[in-house]
């Protein structure tokens, strides 16, 4: 079946809209939460400045569970707590709610990778002067692997983008949503090549502006 391009073009711009919404403002919260996370994760570690093994134990399980899940069958499988949290498993914000407990995660393990990279000099340093855990994080520890931790931002926001495809295919809205039902179930070899193109095109642009400012940052 052939698409009307003459008012096709009005679902591919609203589509687009969707994915971008979804993919920021998951990001947004994943973001804040998953730094938490990460941060909590590296403080406690063994040898860490809020040492704490109970804490770091449950929140490294806990993260090594979720992380291998497939999206799309996480999607699923949340379902029941999405319908409970959102009220409806369709739509946008159906689809922001298990995107952004999935990217938690994800994000977590960036910014705890990050802070490790961080020379271990620096801190000691910092811990000599007097300064406080919380302090050595926001005046030390961040500032340091903030360079590192935009480019691991940047690569969740590309990841998102791809989850935000996979939850239209199962009524997330966005151009997933577009290319399961006016391509895939179709057979329409053109909106399935409209909808690749604009993902392609997403993806560069959030490739493109995390390299910058990462770079911006390291020259600094």
């Amino acid at each position: 079946m052939k698409a009307d391009w003459n008012t096709f073009w009005v679902k591919v711009v609203d589509a687009t809209g969707e994915t971008v919404y979804m993919v920021l403002v998951t990001l947004a919260l994943s973001a804040v939460l998953g730094m938490g996370v990460g941060l909590t994760l590296y403080a406690t570690r063994k040898g860490g400045i809020l040492h704490n093994r109970v804490v770091f134990a449950v929140l490294n399980v806990l993260i090594n569970v979720v992380r291998p899940v497939p999206f799309i069958i996480a999607i699923v499988a949340l379902s029941p707590v999405t319908r409970s949290v959102v009220g409806t498993m369709i739509g946008t914000d159906a689809a922001v709610f298990p995107m952004v407990l999935v990217a938690t995660f994800g994000v977590a393990r960036i910014v705890e990778g990050n802070l490790l990279s961080v020379e271990p000099g620096v801190i000691e340093a910092a811990r000599s002067m007097g300064a406080s855990p919380w302090r050595i994080i926001l005046t030390v520890l961040i500032p340091e692997a903030l360079g590192p931790l935009i480019l691991g931002f940047t690569f969740m926001l590309v990841a998102l983008i791809d989850f935000s495809a996979v939850a239209g295919t199962v009524g997330g809205g966005g151009v997933g949503h577009l290319a399961m039902t006016y391509g895939y179930l179709r057979f329409n070899t053109s909106v399935m090549v409209v909808t690749v193109a604009v993902l392609i095109v997403l993806v560069q642009l959030a490739q493109l502006l995390g390299n910058l400012l990462a770079r911006k940052v390291l020259r600094r």
